[in-house]
């Protein structure tokens, strides 16, 4: 059922094939990539600092989960203050405050300053995703939004293979600190692409929301028959994600695989596969309607989590493959239903959104460390299965989901 969002005589919507509209995406390819690779650039680091410090997985795992914890707190802050200075201040600042406390992780002299300076990126960063999100529902076509959202989410996918692949690569030949340092200058380097290329917002209205309004506006998406349950999608994804990649570094450095560091950074490369699917995602939603999408891509990622039980390489890669394909497409129709379904604030249900999101990383990343300890790879596995299958529940929910009212909405929301 199509339906279409009501909007004010002033809106300026920008459609494929303006100028803005490349300019945009092409900002915000550099934004995503600089999210991702600043926040999980020391995923291939983790076996590296257990055998460092003497630290357990879950406890090396630490270095992520900080970061991803204080992200999630940071976005609730981010979005309060970027409703009073604008969308395209606080996404720049953001991006270059990333970029100078990598540069610092790099000379951090033990592992409690790591995790300090890793708290604070995680802080900083939270000023760039759910603006990101808010900004384009605002600003984008609604015809196109998947398209935009989709496009975000592949620089993601491309910031995430990278700032693995590079940390994985020059971390086994030559160190961790010149990988960390590396990464900071790319950083500073894509927050100048972004800056240079976004347009300033049209159709941003500067508002003076507090802490009242961030607690109205977060009952008014509670109270929504589907926002709730997309942020509790949005927690079980990335936490069933992050938690994957976290901990098949240990499963392939160990017998029987005994792969170099390096070589395990190259699974990264699957990150392409979330480049294409999350595009692709993007535009069968806004064709096909994203409660028609959401739970068969969902069933491939859980599918994909399935195949590297086999004690094989080619299966774990395959599985792997088919399991990230899964993610990013799940992620952009999940994430671009909340910026269709959200009514004001928007930057408050994108940024709850992604609240969930990378508390998912940060709570399930750190209980998959547990289930390691306990049952190695067949325990995590067993413990994201569990993961996964509550959230393929949702997704079927989310099919019986009824539209916005017609007062309330004018663009198709699926």
């Amino acid at each position: 059922m199509s339906t279409v969002t009501a909007v004010p005589p002033s809106f300026v919507a920008i459609s494929p094939g303006a100028a803005d509209f490349k300019r945009i995406n092409r900002a915000m390819m550099f934004g995503g990539f600089s999210t991702f690779a600043l926040l999980y650039c020391v995923q291939p680091l983790m076996p590296m600092l257990s055998h460092t410090f003497a630290l357990t997985a879950a406890q090396s795992s630490l270095a992520l989960s900080i970061s991803t914890g204080m992200l999630a707190i940071s976005l609730l802050v981010s979005s309060i203050l970027s409703e009073r200075f604008g969308r395209k201040p606080m996404m720049v600042a953001s991006m270059t405050a990333g970029g100078i406390l990598t540069l610092l992780c790099a000379f951090a002299q033990s592992f409690p300053q790591l995790l300090i300076l890793r708290g604070l990126l995680g802080f900083m960063l939270g000023g760039m995703p759910a603006i990101a999100m808010a900004y384009l529902s605002e600003e984008i076509d609604p015809r196109s939004l998947g398209l935009s959202m989709g496009l975000y989410i592949s620089g993601s996918a491309f910031g995430g293979m990278l700032g693995r692949l590079l940390t994985s690569i020059i971390s086994d030949f030559y160190n961790w600190r010149l990988a960390l340092g590396l990464m900071g200058a790319a950083g500073l380097y894509a927050a100048w692409e972004f800056w240079r290329s976004l347009p300033g917002s049209k159709n941003f209205r500067p508002g003076s929301r507090g802490i009242a309004g961030l607690v109205n506006g977060a009952r008014s998406h509670v109270l929504d028959a589907g926002l709730p349950w997309l942020f509790a999608l949005a927690f079980l994804l990335m936490g069933a994600f992050v938690s994957m990649y976290n901990y098949i570094g240990y499963r392939l450095v160990a017998a029987p695989f005994a792969l170099r560091p390096s070589v395990v950074g190259l699974l990264s490369m699957l990150y392409l596969l979330g480049i294409f699917s999350s595009v692709w995602a993007g535009r069968m939603a806004d064709r096909l309607g994203r409660r028609n999408v959401l739970w068969l891509v969902m069933g491939a990622m859980l599918a994909g989590l399935l195949i590297t039980l086999i004690d094989s390489l080619p299966a774990i890669v395959i599985g792997m493959g088919l399991f990230t394909f899964g993610f990013f497409a799940s992620h952009s129709v999940a994430s671009s239903w909340v910026g269709r379904r959200a009514r004001a604030p928007q930057a408050l249900a994108s940024a709850l959104y992604l609240f969930f999101y990378y508390l998912g990383s940060s709570a399930v990343g750190w209980v998959a460390g547990v289930a390691w300890e306990h049952g190695r790879w067949p325990g995590v596995v067993a413990m994201l299965g569990v993961t996964l299958g509550l959230g393929l529940l949702i997704a079927l929910k989310l099919r019986t989901l009824a539209p916005l009212e017609p007062a309330a909405i004018v663009a198709a929301e699926a």
